[in-house]
């Protein structure tokens, strides 16, 4: 019964309805996650101390970093599964499912033990002086050291769990410790509270974290025989065709992560330099600009298990109605958000910071990085299509373009044409011209697709 569910949703459900049983509960899910990370900003902002709030900002790349670990054997395997389910290859199906969760397992645990040795130069490295090392150090310790492996294990499982069409379950879990942590945050962060500042945000973080992993653990024991998710030891092998097929799709995904992590490394460098209420700034336009960016994300990801599942099994008309109606919506919002965010710049920054210098510097910032967003939903959107076809290497194309070859150099560039605030205009200067080229290839892509599928 289970499986005739899931093989109406990707197969006979329309393809609106379908989108929105997969694509609302991730939106959802992004949403709340973008909001317990604004909880943080917020509450850290309350204590109106620009080095607690920078501590944050600047630890930020280091969690960022988790997500090279979550594409790797979350995007890897849930793409994988969603092609073998579309090829009615069951065992592949179990096998990846349990390759995704053990290597996502043991590289938390590496990411910890990395960390935690390698602690002083990274703090060197992310731009904290002499004022914010403490806190950022502090902040880390709860995130990273103690933290990596269910902030990792959390989101990997929720992509196993997406990838059969589970998608209300998927987001339940995430958005679980997400809630939690945003109750906790006020409780550890904040003077009536245990007044731990930016410590305090990275406890309840890793307390939510343990909290969404319990979630998922208990729902594969109640489904147990009624799910392709599968943790057995017995089924995690790696077989070669397994390995090639995940990597092939992970790996791509996971520089383009690094990549992200090494542009905001230098972006937060560049911006560090003009001292610690300019970073305050930058974090917090960074932060609410996360909330349209991770809705464009959300929609790109929770499409993806029914365009693998249609690419998988030959129904390319179906797999391009479904590209065109989510990249209709994800468009339109976009727009709207980029309005609303430059007419109402300076009453944003001002929710979370009162200080009149952060407010001006936000403000500012906000004009320049909110005029991407529609051009970065293009992009998400063309990424996720790759991913969930399995074609990595052109994934991995649109990362090395968008980070190397344009965003960082803008950062350069514009940063010594217009001082501190030609930083914001470096993601919009290399979103036009990818949302360009992702137009362009996608276009092709459909082409060949259709002409090998009439040709069969």
């Amino acid at each position: 019964m289970e499986d005739t569910k899931k093989t109406q949703l990707f197969e006979n459900m329309p393809v609106p309805q379908a989108v929105v049983n997969l694509a609302v509960p991730t939106i959802i899910s992004s949403l709340v996650m973008v909001l317990y990370n604004l909880a943080d900003t917020y509450f850290v902002g309350m204590l109106n101390n620009p080095v607690q709030n920078a501590a944050v900002t600047l630890a930020a790349p280091v969690l960022l970093a988790f997500n090279a670990v979550n594409n790797l054997f979350g995007v890897g395997s849930s793409s994988m599964m969603s092609r073998a389910l579309g090829k009615k290859d069951y065992d592949t199906v179990y096998r990846s499912s349990a390759f995704g969760f053990y290597c996502a397992l043991l590289s938390g645990a590496v990411f910890s033990l990395l960390v935690t040795v390698l602690r002083g130069p990274l703090l060197a490295l992310l731009g904290a002086d002499s004022q914010t090392i403490s806190a950022t150090g502090d902040y880390l310790r709860w995130t990273v050291s103690c933290g990596a492996v269910p902030a990792i294990l959390n989101v990997v499982m929720a992509y196993l769990v997406r990838a059969e069409g589970a998608s209300l379950h998927a987001s339940i879990g995430t958005m679980s410790g997400c809630l939690l942590n945003m109750v906790l945050d006020p409780v550890f962060i904040l003077p009536w509270g245990l007044n731990m500042g930016a410590a305090g945000a990275g406890l309840a973080t890793f307390l939510s974290n343990c909290a969404a992993c319990l979630y998922f653990f208990i729902l594969l024991y109640v489904k147990r025989g009624r799910t392709f998710v599968c943790i057995r030891p017995s089924m995690f092998r790696a077989r070669r065709e397994i390995v090639l097929g995940i990597f092939g799709v992970g790996i791509p995904a996971s520089i383009q992560n690094l990549l992200n992590v090494t542009g905001m490394t230098v972006l937060n460098n560049f911006t560090s330099s003009y001292g610690a209420d300019a970073v305050a700034a930058m974090g917090i336009v960074q932060k609410i600009n996360m909330v349209p960016m991770n809705i464009a994300m959300g929609l790109s990801q929770g499409i993806m298990p029914l365009v693998s599942y249609n690419y998988a099994s030959g129904n390319i008309p179906r797999m391009k109605k479904t590209v065109g109606f989510a990249m209709k919506i994800t468009v339109s919002f976009l727009a709207v958000m980029t309005l609303v965010f430059y007419l109402g710049a300076e009453n944003l920054i001002r929710l979370f910071m009162k200080n009149q210098v952060i407010v001006e510097y936000g403000a500012r910032f906000f004009h320049g990085m909110c005029l991407g967003l529609v051009f970065l939903a293009v992009d998400f959107m063309a990424v996720g299509v790759f991913q969930a076809c399995g074609l990595g290497r052109n994934a991995l194309m649109f990362a090395l373009l968008r980070k190397v070859v344009l965003e960082i150099p803008a950062l350069c560039i514009l940063n010594a044409l217009f001082p501190m605030y030609g930083l914001a205009y470096a993601q919009p200067v290399a979103e036009v011209i990818l949302a360009a080229t992702a137009c362009v290839v996608l276009l092709r892509l459909f082409r060949k697709l259709e002409k090998a599928h009439s040709a069969v």
